[in-house]
């Protein structure tokens, strides 16, 4: 037995060092490349544009996404990714091959690299075989499929091998996910498709409703960031706001404050609030008395909005701390789990070639 490990190590040894390792954290929002040694090397929009005459790929990430709202006809600018799943395959394949190139610039070797891609939990066969599909044709040797939560858990250290119960919640752009993590899996989870687009489309409505303004979602975007603020504070934040008039057709600037926004969002932040008591109170009680000890551990672009933690504390009576650096935790746990394979090997999602034939 021994002696297999062994030329397993060797093999593994020598494929390093004619193939990159890269990890991937596919995400609504933005797409993250992780390489182990060098950490996250990438942090780019998961935004393509495309020429629709000529169906050329004219940009990808940061500057794809300046062209939002902005293109004339013959151009557009697609999101391949919709609620964490792809949604233009295509696309999607130029996206990820664009990413890959860039991230072994200077240090291409012979064969093409091995890649850990962090997708939703609960996610289908089928989008997963997308997810792969995507991965190897834009020139991956072989793709590893990790749920976002467990992949974060992994990056902010929790015990996820151990016999202790850990609850992490991942506010994505596309989607959240609630899960209970134990003994290298997924104990309870869920899927939400309310997170920061889902915010942004509210503040967009809310806007559009009080203030008879139109704005478009990078300006809701860039006002979540700016004055979001879920439990006051005292110290009021405002932002002045520039949209089309709905009644003039004119331009129209307004002064917005933080309580508006707070408003605007209330809805989505219950329905998350309301959503974590549901998988609480479907976790074992042993599991349950873990997280009572431990808290809750807050990642995601969405951990990042001013006293959410301190909301879900008070609501779910339970400690809930932000995660260091909660942006990349998801892209540092595929980067974890590449720099030892075997030891990460039953928390990733099975391939269909490898599951047990059906009786």
């Amino acid at each position: 037995m021994k002696g297999i490990e062994d030329i397993k190590k060797y093999f593994n040894n020598l494929t390093k060092k004619f193939s990159n390792d890269i990890g991937i954290d596919l995400g609504t929002a933005n797409t993250l490349v992780y390489i182990p040694g060098k950490g996250v090397i990438i942090n780019e929009p998961s935004v393509v544009a495309v020429n629709q005459k000529t169906g050329q790929v004219v940009a990808v990430g940061a500057e794809a996404k300046q062209m939002l709202g902005r293109t004339p006809a013959h151009l557009k600018a697609i999101r391949p990714m919709v609620d964490g799943v792809i949604s233009d395959f295509e696309v999607t394949e130029e996206m990820i091959a664009y990413l890959l190139n860039k991230a072994q610039k200077g240090n291409k070797k012979l064969l093409g690299p091995r890649v850990v891609v962090g997708v939703p939990s609960g996610i289908t066969n089928v989008e997963s075989r997308a997810v792969r599909d995507a991965t190897i044709s834009a020139g991956a040797r072989d793709v590893f499929i990790v749920e976002e939560p467990m992949a974060a858990a992994i990056g902010v250290r929790m015990p996820v091998h151990d016999p202790v119960g850990s609850m992490i919640i991942d506010i994505g752009g596309g989607t959240t996910d609630i899960a209970v993590i134990s003994l290298g899996g997924i104990v309870r989870s869920k899927n939400l498709k309310i997170a920061g687009d889902k915010m942004n489309e509210d503040i967009i409505n809310y806007i559009r409703g009080e203030f008879k303004i139109l704005i478009g979602e990078k300006t809701a975007e860039d006002i979540k960031i700016e004055i979001c603020k879920i439990v006051p504070d005292g110290d009021v934040l405002e932002s002045t706001v520039r949209g089309r008039d709905l009644v003039s057709g004119l331009p129209r600037e307004v002064i917005i404050t933080e309580s508006d926004i707070r408003e605007a969002v209330a809805q989505s932040i219950d329905t998350i609030i309301e959503s974590t008591r549901e998988v609480m109170e479907i976790t074992p009680p042993e599991i349950v008395s873990d997280i009572m000890k431990r808290g809750i551990s807050l990642t995601g672009g969405g951990a990042l909005i001013k006293g959410l933690d301190v909301l879900l504390s008070e609501e779910l009576e339970l400690p809930v701390s932000v995660s260091t650096d909660p942006l990349t935790s998801v892209a540092r746990g595929t980067g974890i789990i590449l720099e030892d394979l075997n030891k990460y090997k039953d928390v990733l999602i099975e391939k269909e070639d490898d599951l047990p034939p059906k009786k």
